[in-house]
């Protein structure tokens, strides 16, 4: 059940248990989820020269209904109103059947450059003749994937004509499993390019996986009822169709209208410790593949519907690397019913126009500031200075003054401060 009402009005300890009554949650997980989940040792052995941790608050958006399951989607960031903002957009999606949303097959690229070939066609020709002995080569080091169905799919080559002069790169194509993949497609990587420079007659330099994983799309679709969208919803759905056909037609506003996209996807892939550099890299890269950057959605009315539709590459991964190391990203795949890595991607897709279609909502109605500043305004109360115990009036006053800034905030607290010692 993800439809939960009244969840947003409970406090942290009421919605720990309420998700433990409902069996998604065990006393262990709460107290992982009280502790962070990473020890300093551990995290010593992760990156280089640690010195400590940070941490980022978990939420948990309701209300998605994703291919007909109800989902809890874990989400992992700084920014306030991101969670509301998804849940609600689910919400009304729910009202319209939910997100029907399908990912591709796992299947991560490589490359590998080879220079200072005297003949580049004759070099193409050579590697053509040796396809299934390379596959083969291939899939020796993959022994553990084959196992379980995965492995590698085939290469295509292709001629470049540099400033450096031509040169050859090989692209190859490995089903990766539920993994991001990166080690598995560097050692494929390292492990043929020996011979295949042999065959072209030249060297081989850059051997890595590409982040433009174009192979992994992952797609979700939803129907927005017009009713669900206030009192004059036909205005309103006319008015997220401009907005949309705005963010096609310019670029500084694509640009934030992605970003918006992918502020639930990276809360997603925080939450789950999956490759948030490589997410972006891939999305904005696809956004940018007419030559013009576009946005990442699509909408368009379809009767007492406004239709909303994502399309992008999401490299992502429930096993392998840094997922689950820490005890809450495990926590965070349970909620999520453990997903496959294609499962994943359909709800991260559905997460991105969910908070898309919710962000362009508040734009066209209220304006983006008002439930964004209502929001903000305890983070900015924290920050200047409030106890715990002080936060939310600190907060309910500076929204009452409609004035939310740190200096109201040092304002207010002083206020407060000074009534009580009365």
């Amino acid at each position: 059940m993800s439809s939960i009402s009244g969840f947003y009005k409970m406090n942290v300890d009421e919605r720990r248990a309420f998700l433990k009554k409902l069996g998604y949650l065990t006393d262990e997980d709460i107290q992982s989820l009280s502790s962070g989940g990473l020890e300093i040792s551990l995290a010593d052995r992760m990156i280089e020269n640690v010195i400590g941790l940070i941490s980022y608050p978990l939420g948990v958006a309701t209300n998605f209904l994703v291919n007909g399951k109800d989902v809890l989607v874990p989400m992992s960031l700084e920014e306030p109103s991101v969670v509301a903002a998804a849940s609600k957009a689910a919400k009304i999606a729910r009202s319209g059947g939910g997100f029907m949303a399908e990912a591709d097959e796992p299947v991560m690229i490589g490359t590998i450059q080879f220079v200072e070939i005297k003949d580049p066609n004759e070099a193409v020709h050579r590697v053509m003749e040796q396809r299934d002995n390379i596959k083969r080569m291939a899939n020796e080091m993959l022994p553990e994937i084959i196992k379980k169905a995965g492995g590698f799919e085939g290469f295509d080559l292709k001629v470049l004509y540099t400033d450096a002069g031509e040169m050859l790169e090989l692209y190859f194509y490995v089903h990766v499993l539920d993994a991001m993949g990166a080690n598995t497609i560097d050692t494929v990587a390292e492990g043929l390019a020996p011979y295949i420079a042999d065959l072209v007659k030249g060297r081989y330099l850059l051997r890595i996986l590409s982040n433009y994983a174009v192979k992994r799309m992952a797609r979700a679709r939803a129907k927005f009822p017009v009713e669900e969208l206030g009192k004059d919803g036909d205005r309103v759905a006319m008015d997220l169709i401009y907005a949309y056909n705005l963010a096609k037609a310019d670029v500084f506003r694509a640009v934030t209208h992605n970003k918006g996209i992918m502020n639930g996807i990276i809360a997603v892939a925080n939450a789950i410790n999956n490759d948030t550099r490589a997410i972006e890299a891939g999305a904005h890269s696809y956004a940018s593949r007419s030559g013009k950057y576009q946005p990442l959605t699509d909408y368009r009315i379809e009767g007492k519907y406004v239709v909303g539709q994502i399309e992008l590459p999401l490299q992502v991964a429930t096993v392998g690397g840094s997922v689950g190391l820490n005890r809450v990203n495990k926590i965070a795949l349970k909620l999520m019913g453990n997903p496959t890595s294609k499962e994943l991607a359909e709800i991260m897709a559905s997460v991105g126009l969910a908070q898309n279609f919710a962000a362009m909502l508040a734009l066209v109605t209220e304006g983006i500031q008002k439930g964004h500043m209502k929001l903000h305004a305890r983070s900015l109360a924290l920050s200047a200075g409030a106890k715990l115990e002080e936060v939310d009036a600190v907060a309910n006053r500076m929204v009452e003054l409609n004035s939310i800034t740190f200096d109201t905030a040092k304002k207010v607290i002083e206020e407060i401060r000074n009534k009580g010692s009365r």
